[in-house]
Formats: C-alpha cells, structure tokens, sequence
C-alpha cells in the first residue's frame, strides 16, 4: 500500500502549507498538487485492493475445490 497512508498526516501537512510564510505562492500551489496526487493514489490503490481481495475471495473456493490450496 501506499507511503501516504495516513490521511491526517498529509491534512497537517497541507495546513502547514497554506500557513507559511516561507513558501511562495508557486510553491504552495505545487505543494498541494502533489498532496492533492497522492490522496488520489492512495484512494486508487484501495479500489485496485479491494477489488483483487474481492476475486481472490471468489477464486479461493475454486482452488480448495481442486486440491490446489487448503
């Protein structure tokens, strides 16, 4: 699964983002759009992983069946 796993993290993160004084505009827009990718990809790697446990769930019993697994 993904490395930004922790959703609260990367909110903390954002806020810091809008919050400082370092960062230029450009820079903060940058910065959220890569957050904002990530919080994508997380959210696709779940359906992805949900989906395959799904048809792995539906296929164990197949395999059981023909000696291949216990």
């Amino acid at each position: 699964m993904s490395s930004h796993k922790d959703h609260s993290n990367l909110e903390k993160i954002q806020d810091g983002i809008r919050e400082s004084t370092l960062l230029t505009e450009d820079e903060k827009t940058l910065s959220m759009k890569h957050i904002e990718e990530w919080l994508l990809e997380d959210r696709a790697e779940g359906t992805l992983y949900n989906e395959l446990m799904e048809l792995a769930s539906g296929i164990r019993p197949m395999l059981a069946e023909l000696g291949l697994i216990n």
